[in-house]
């Protein structure tokens, strides 16, 4: 039986060898890409991920993150001690980008009822914080 090697310089060579060696030999070969197969059929290898892309940040990039989430927990919780009309003026005015004015037209009221609404949801968010 003929056995073939390919070097890492890309030079092939070829042995003659006794058939049950050989067969010994391609067992071997073939367990060995089994156990290959199966230790990395579940992993992604890193060779295909872009280093400085979404999956590997810098470390400057993750503590910024982390105290992003904190802030934004934080804020959060102290969001809770507002009542539900104060949490809907937050949500107008922050999240949806609504003015003063459309909104004080919306409820019948002044511009300033509308300021001064902000200005108490301002301070129960100051003590919570």
């Amino acid at each position: 039986m003929k056995i073939r090697y390919e070097f890492v310089t890309g030079e092939f060579s070829e042995i003659e060898v006794d058939d049950s060696l050989g067969e010994l030999l391609v067992d071997f070969d073939r367990q060995e890409y089994n156990n290959d197969h199966k230790e990395t059929r579940r992993h992604v290898s890193l060779d295909v991920m872009e280093y400085e892309g979404e999956l590997f940040s810098s470390v400057a990039d993750t503590a910024d993150e982390v105290e992003r989430r904190e802030e934004l927990a934080r804020l959060m919780r102290a969001m809770e001690a507002l009542s539900p009309a104060q949490r809907e003026l937050v949500l107008k005015v922050y999240f949806e980008g609504r003015s003063l004015v459309s909104i004080a037209a919306e409820e019948n009221v002044s511009h300033v009822a509308i300021v001064r609404r902000l200005n108490r949801i301002y301070e129960k968010l100051r003590k919570n914080l």
